[in-house]
């Protein structure tokens, strides 16, 4: 269930990615609470995630202030988690055990059902469930960690992005080759298959957010 904190996150980072909020408006607790009808504990909740996540700079007592969200920072944020969670896709080649290579093989059926019956909700929560399981085949707590440190951190321009998650035939035939592959147990070619899913992902990402700078900037 959606925290108050967390749907203000949610409704914030949206308006700083889309460029309703600018670089250098001011997010002021008492203006953001008077909007909201909600109170400061969640609203600094909320700004403490945006601050963790690069969109603000907080100001003690205040509220915090939109920075500028450089593109060349988001494509190396996006080349690193690409390159880990393709590493990490490697990794579960060779460590997934053969009862998490059997619950991928049905969240992948699932995922299909799900893209038969038009449910792109469904299909969200199962791509979702797809890519941590592959995290934690890889049995590292550490690049565990990273991974999901560097989700947090992109999650927000990934679902701001016009629905490229949603062409769900395109992912699901990705997501297919990577399942092959683990199955398989063959690390390189696992390597390859995630980093090609995360890299048309992220190419799309990038446009996307380049037109929306750039129609902010005319």
């Amino acid at each position: 269930m959606e925290t108050i904190s967390m749907r203000l996150y949610r409704i914030l980072a949206d308006e700083i990615i889309n460029g309703t909020l600018a670089p250098g408006d001011s997010l002021e607790e008492n203006a953001i609470g008077e909007r909201f009808k909600v109170s400061r504990t969640p609203i600094r909740a909320a700004l403490r995630e945006l601050a963790s996540n690069g969109l603000i700079e907080l100001r003690p007592r205040k509220g915090g202030v939109v920075v500028s969200i450089s593109i060349d920072e988001l494509a190396d944020t996006l080349e690193a988690m690409g390159e880990l969670e393709a590493l990490c896709c490697r990794i579960s080649a060779e460590r997934m055990s053969a009862v998490q290579k059997k619950q991928l093989e049905l969240i992948h059926l699932q995922s299909l059902e799900c893209i038969e019956r038009g449910d792109e909700e469904g299909y969200l929560e199962m791509n979702a469930k797809f890519h941590q399981l592959i995290c934690a085949g890889a049995h590292n707590r550490s690049l565990a960690e990273s991974i999901d440190k560097l989700r947090l951190r992109l999650n927000q321009f990934r679902a701001a992005q016009g629905g490229v998650e949603r062409r769900l035939a395109k992912s699901q035939e990705e997501h297919a080759a990577i399942v092959d592959a683990i199955v398989a147990s063959d690390a390189e070619r696992s390597y390859l298959a995630m980093r090609d899913h995360a890299n048309r992902l992220n190419v799309h990402v990038l446009e996307v957010m380049r037109e929306r700078q750039d129609a902010h900037a005319a």
